[in-house]
């Protein structure tokens, strides 16, 4: 018979039944929106214990549409099982920088600080660039110190839990970040309440044998390539290195559900564009789609974004809808370009999908699909007349 990992002293406990007990633990006190959540969460805490052995530490993101969700219980209850917690508050970015520099790999847990980059500034964009450095083991900032001004480069890279409500977080630092959408509990939804006392009670034992364990496994854990799962490559694939690799030392179950947690997480942040020209590409795949062309004029092109469903196309203008200007200006990035063709005997000027020659010659926008948005299976179907250019 099984003994209940309650009856089992942690730091007796195998690698695969520590995590499932940091997993258990944390499970008491948050409402998790699936899943997923709580492995990840169980990983990603591991991780902090061996930072300095990884290339990356993957930021993590709580967020919620509404307050009163649980986010704040996520590094509550976090900073007891985490490596050299810091809890975090409206703090400047100097003092962070000299608590990090200070002080090696800690564990930044910021609350609410969605309210700091909504609110603009030149300190902000420092502290952005900051946490985009430090995401990186190599990563450095430079400052003068001293009377006589010499260059001293100081340390930044550390884990970081932020915080805060919906859509106030920079895509530079979510698309580094494995992000936990979190929603509010439904009536019938329980959670054992949170108590101080008692969680950093319980969890100091959890604490020290998940850093005894991490610690045993560092260099085995900080030199592997663990499998990815279909289609996690890039960035993806360095922010879930660490805690694949984890898993895999941990053994058991916990390979399979670390790259269950993975693809689900990862296909979420792929279903959540993150600027405004990967949305207008995203809606322009599906209106190509919808209407089965390769070509649409511009102004057929500007009725439809206007009238999608919860688009902002149709007041993105300081109040107006998307011209064709400001289409323009957005797609140029992306070598993205109106160009004039023929269809249904006139000539219109508008977008195609696929290159074209000539004077005017365009990649089309299915290089920028392929290029910036998730695979779509569905393709293009061309109805009508072949098209010239």
């Amino acid at each position: 018979m099984t003994t209940p990992l309650r009856l089992v002293e942690p730091q007796h406990l195998t690698g695969a039944a520590l995590l499932d007990a940091v997993t258990e633990f944390v499970s008491r006190f948050i409402v998790f929106p699936h899943e997923h959540c709580a492995p990840m969460l169980a990983l990603w805490y591991a991780h902090t214990h061996a930072a300095e052995q990884f290339y990356v530490t993957p930021r993590l993101v709580i967020s919620s549409a509404e307050p009163g969700s649980g986010k704040t219980l996520v590094i509550e209850v976090g900073q007891y099982l985490v490596a050299k917690p810091e809890m975090v508050l409206n703090a400047s970015t100097p003092a962070v920088f000299r608590m990090v520099a200070g002080n090696g790999p800690i564990t930044l847990l910021w609350d609410e600080v969605d309210a700091i980059f909504t609110s603009g500034g030149g300190t902000n964009e420092d502290l952005r660039a900051m946490l985009n450095a430090g995401y990186k083991r190599t990563a450095y900032v430079a400052r003068c110190v001293g009377d006589s001004h010499s260059v001293q480069r100081f340390p930044v890279y550390s884990p970081v839990v932020l915080v805060g409500l919906a859509g106030g977080m920079p895509p530079t630092i979510t698309t580094r970040a494995i992000t936990v959408h979190m929603r509010r509990k439904k009536r019938d939804e329980t959670a054992e309440e949170f108590r101080e006392r008692i969680v950093q009670r319980d969890a100091e034992p959890l604490r020290d044998a998940l850093s005894a364990w991490v610690g045993g496994v560092a260099e085995t854990i900080g030199d592997a390539e663990p499998e990815m799962p279909p289609g996690v490559a890039n960035r993806s694939r360095e922010i879930w290195e660490p805690l694949l690799a984890i898993a895999d030392a941990a053994g058991g179950h916990w390979p399979h559900t670390a790259r269950q947690a993975c693809a689900y997480f990862v296909r979420e942040s792929e279903q959540q564009p993150v600027t405004t020209g990967v949305r207008l590409l995203s809606d322009l795949r599906t209106i190509f789609g919808d209407r089965h062309t390769d070509r649409l004029a511009t102004v057929d092109i500007l009725t439809d974004l206007v009238e999608m469903d919860e688009a902002p196309w149709g007041d993105i203008n300081g109040g107006r809808p998307l011209d064709a200007r400001r289409l323009a200006r957005e797609l140029a990035p992306y070598r993205v370009a109106p160009v004039p063709f023929r269809t249904g005997g006139q000539i219109s000027k508008g977008y195609v999908a696929y290159p074209t020659n000539g004077t005017n010659a365009q990649l089309g926008l299915t290089d920028a699909w392929s290029r910036y948005l998730p695979a779509d299976d569905d393709g293009i179907e061309v109805e009508g007349e072949s098209w010239e250019h």
